[in-house]
């Protein structure tokens, strides 16, 4: 059974995008699961957050032709691979823009990923630009990360609106594979109110787990690691394991 592409978008920042697009893909190598893991963030922090750093090669390259099998490197954790990113990106990003057919480049590289990958994760920056549709189009679902909060409440329409768009414009398949609520309080009446409004709106779509704030999950990417190899007994950790779990399901 071919594997399945997931975009980790949001237009906000802070959301926790890229720690869930590591922590997924950490837990399910772990379960097993073949993954791979394409940092379309000139940020780079899903690279580093695996303890990588783009030395030559990156996702920027996979943008431009070269094939995906000469990108891919193994990190240190078995059955994950990456395809790093680097700031370089940023001006293949601009460059994107000035191309025929642009929204398609990185659906044509990762036309074979899903051979060899049961997942794969595509990282993108908190902006629906180039890179991002790139991701959408590409994509057979989009998960969607949104912060405790109301204004991520706003962000969230806007994204949905895109997704819908991208959808009836470039890739029929598309569909939203699960909103994930991050940096979740519990002591609070907010993060409530928030997690409420956004069953009301979107019921089953929603996972049930919640990502608490955790200082272990905040600490884990300054050493390179996943908080589930950081410190796999934090309420973080835990979090992260029951939403790959949910992931599964919903495959």
């Amino acid at each position: 059974m071919p594997g399945t592409i997931y975009a980790l978008a949001n237009q906000k920042g802070g959301v926790g995008k890229t720690t869930t697009a590591v922590n997924l893909a950490a837990c399910l190598a772990e379960a097993g699961e073949r993954v791979l893991v394409v940092d379309l963030d000139p940020q780079a922090n899903a690279t580093s957050g695996l303890g990588e750093r783009a030395n030559g090669v990156s996702s920027a390259d996979l943008l431009d032709g070269a094939p995906l099998v000469t990108l891919t490197r193994a990190t240190r954790f078995p059955k994950l691979d990456l395809v790093p990113a680097k700031a370089d990106l940023a001006g293949t990003a601009a460059d994107l823009a000035r191309r025929d057919n642009a929204e398609h480049y990185l659906a044509e590289a990762l036309k074979d990923a899903t051979d060899r990958y049961a997942f794969v994760f595509v990282d993108c920056p908190p902006a629906l630009g180039p890179l991002t549709v790139n991701a959408l189009a590409a994509a057979d679902r989009v998960l969607v990360p949104v912060q405790a909060e109301y204004y991520a409440l706003e962000g969230l329409s806007q994204l949905l609106s895109s997704v819908n768009a991208v959808k009836g414009r470039l890739n029929p398949r598309l569909s939203v594979g699960g909103v994930l609520l991050t940096m979740v309080d519990g002591r609070t009446k907010l993060s409530a109110d928030v997690a409420a409004e956004l069953e009301r709106h979107l019921g089953e779509l929603v996972f049930r787990t919640r990502v608490p704030r955790s200082v272990r999950v905040a600490e884990a990417p300054s050493h390179g690691l996943p908080v589930i190899a950081y410190d796999r007994r934090s309420a973080g950790a835990e979090a992260y394991w029951k939403v790959a779990m949910e992931l599964v399901e919903r495959s």
